[in-house]
């Protein structure tokens, strides 16, 4: 049976495998980065919207407008080695300080510890990553930083996470996917 008569029954032969995506080059690398740069220093430079009502109610606690990952303490990228760090729920931020970037934003449900220690699809996007920067000999300087002060309840923990994300544009969130593609997803 052809592939043509295959495809007529939408049935997709045995044999046949998903091929691999194809590396980004070193100047599709270069370009990619920029992009994202521009936008976060974009946000970091730009004061977010004031809004002005009859009553001075205080800004939430969590206002993701307040957040930014760079004033962070930085952790390495193996922070869940390290005994120091807390153990309660938290916004962090996977970073590559080479520029910086911030690549991705997540929430923990557990503690971050027990979060990236789990199957997480981000650190293989950050894993290949450091691997296309080490094949074309590129600085890359991976590290986390964390927000402790989150909400407990977690529907207001990943309505900030997603606000987060969708402020700093962070290229290993899904949200994001169709503004910066998902290259360093399976290669």
């Amino acid at each position: 049976m052809s592939e043509q008569q295959l495809s007529l029954f939408n049935v997709r032969p045995a044999y046949r495998v998903e091929q691999p995506q194809k590396l980004m080059s070193k100047e599709a690398l270069l370009k990619w980065k920029s992009k994202i740069f521009e936008h976060q220093q974009h946000t970091l430079n730009t004061e977010p919207p004031q809004q002005t009502s009859l009553f001075d109610a205080p800004l939430a606690h969590c206002d993701s407008d307040s957040i930014n990952p760079f004033e962070l303490k930085l952790h390495s990228s193996q922070f869940y080695r390290m005994k120091e760090h807390e153990d309660k729920n938290c916004i962090y931020f996977i970073i590559d300080n080479a520029l910086p970037l911030l690549l991705y934003v997540g929430e923990t449900m557990q503690t971050a510890k027990q979060r990236w220690i789990g199957t997480h699809d981000c650190k293989d996007y950050a894993i290949n990553y450091v691997e296309l920067h080490r094949k074309y000999n590129l600085e890359v300087r991976m590290c986390s930083a964390f927000w402790y002060d989150t909400p407990s309840d977690r529907t207001a923990r990943l309505k900030l996470e997603r606000e987060l994300i969708l402020r700093w544009q962070s290229p290993f969130n899904k949200e994001n996917w169709g503004k910066y593609g998902k290259p360093f997803g399976k290669i």
